[in-house]
């Protein structure tokens, strides 16, 4: 049976598109996409943090620091990926331009010069953990609000993975 949802649309460039059917409305839909691209955003300048640091880090433990950074990026990258394509599943569009990640995220860029091994530690755990507070209150609205128990898990297992990370950067300060 068709539904409303999956007949095709035509955007604004002629396109036709097929939304989809899976017991989701538009309303629920577009929501759901706007958590999800904030989210990227914040993946996009979390990845870029983590990258700088992998380049700049020097010191006595230079090679096992930036062998971490670099195993951090690599996971930020993956969940970049996995979101952007939870977003396309959706029938959103992810943001794809540095101008949409930058004026859509809620961190911070790092303009500074050169920083200290223990403050690049401090910034990205302070970041890890504001994003697991803001994907803690999305899953919230995705399970109880949008009634969206797949993006509600899908959240939740990212988040988890942010914590993880955040733990082993509290470790390298403790």
């Amino acid at each position: 049976m068709t539904t409303d949802l999956n007949k095709p649309e035509t955007t604004e460039k002629g396109v036709k598109t097929i939304q989809p059917n899976i017991g989701l409305d538009k309303a629920v839909l577009k929501k759901d996409n706007e958590l999800l691209n904030a989210y990227l955003a914040d993946l996009h300048v979390l990845y870029i943090k983590t990258r700088k640091y992998h380049w700049n880090v020097a010191g006595p433990s230079f090679k096992e620091y930036h062998e971490f950074f670099e195993e951090q990026y690599k996971q930020l990258e993956e969940m970049i990926d996995q979101v952007a394509e939870r977003i396309r599943t959706l029938g959103g569009k992810p943001l794809s331009t540095m101008r949409d990640f930058i004026d859509s995220t809620s961190l911070e860029e790092d303009h500074s010069g050169e920083v200290k091994t223990v403050n690049m530690f401090e910034r990205l755990l302070a970041d890890h953990e504001k994003v697991v507070r803001e994907l803690r209150d999305d899953v919230k609205t995705t399970d109880e609000d949008l009634d969206d128990a797949g993006t509600a898990d899908f959240l939740t297992g990212l988040m988890e993975k942010h914590e993880k990370m955040a733990w082993m950067l509290r470790k390298y300060l403790s």
